[in-house]
């Protein structure tokens, strides 16, 4: 039997506040036909994510710190395991019901931003709120009042090109964040940016979703940027090699 990697946060949200989104992983495997073979990309792997909890995976290039990402999102299905986000089986969820969930309950940052070039950093910004149809009058004071907090109300009207990365990046959080999801998940937010901006970033990161309760998701192959998690879990070759609470 396969023992359950149950990661358990430190003290940092009471308890009023946490609003994040509990994960849980039964048996999880994912297979790929590769020519004539089957790969696993994850191997039965059991986890558990308490709501409010930062946890940090860390891994090799192939390991499966990606598809364990997009299966917990919904972009991908097991081949076999069950997978619960706040108690429900979403194992048999139809895509629209994945979707609806991803829309409203997830938040996405990723290594190359995904920031959309015609658009201004505010709209960029407010793109989940936008794709539900607010109006500029409902979005923009609240994407003015984000963009104060990580130091970006003078660049709203700026476009990508006009931005560092360490930008960018603070704009990708906005953007994760500005519609209230229960979870972030993070594909190596810190890849593209030097190691000052990195820590930034992963600052305010941390910074924000503590302050709101919300549950943190977060692959990296960086042993400095799995260090800000909670938790630590490492994965090879689609197994949970060690965890650790901090």
């Amino acid at each position: 039997m396969v023992e359950t990697a149950v990661i358990k946060t430190k003290e940092s949200v009471g308890e009023n506040q946490i609003r994040g989104c509990e994960v849980r992983l039964d048996q999880v495997s994912k297979h790929y036909i590769q020519g004539k073979e089957q790969v696993a990309a994850l191997d039965k792997v059991s986890l558990e994510v308490k709501a409010g909890e930062f946890l940090a995976v860390m891994g090799a290039s192939g390991s499966g710190k990606s598809t364990l990402l997009n299966l917990v999102a919904g972009l991908d299905k097991p081949s076999q395991g069950d997978m619960f986000l706040n108690g429900r089986a979403i194992s048999g969820w139809k895509d629209k019901q994945l979707t609806l969930f991803r829309r409203q309950e997830i938040g996405f940052v990723f290594q190359l931003f995904n920031l959309i070039p015609t658009l201004s950093a505010e709209e960029n910004a407010a793109l989940p709120l936008l794709m539900v149809g607010e109006s500029r009058s409902v979005w923009q004071p609240k994407v003015s009042d984000w963009l104060k907090r990580v130091g970006l109300e003078n660049q709203r009207k700026h476009y990508p090109a006009e931005l560092s990365g360490g930008q960018m990046q603070r704009i990708a959080i906005v953007r994760a964040l500005i519609h209230h999801p229960s979870l972030i998940l993070a594909d190596e937010p810190t890849g593209n940016l030097d190691s000052k901006t990195g820590d930034q970033m992963l600052f305010i990161l941390k910074e924000i979703t503590e302050d709101l309760g919300v549950t943190l998701i977060m692959v990296t192959h960086d042993p400095m940027v799995a260090a800000y998690g909670h938790a630590l879990i490492t994965l090879k070759d689609g197994r949970i090699l060690d965890s650790a609470a901090r």
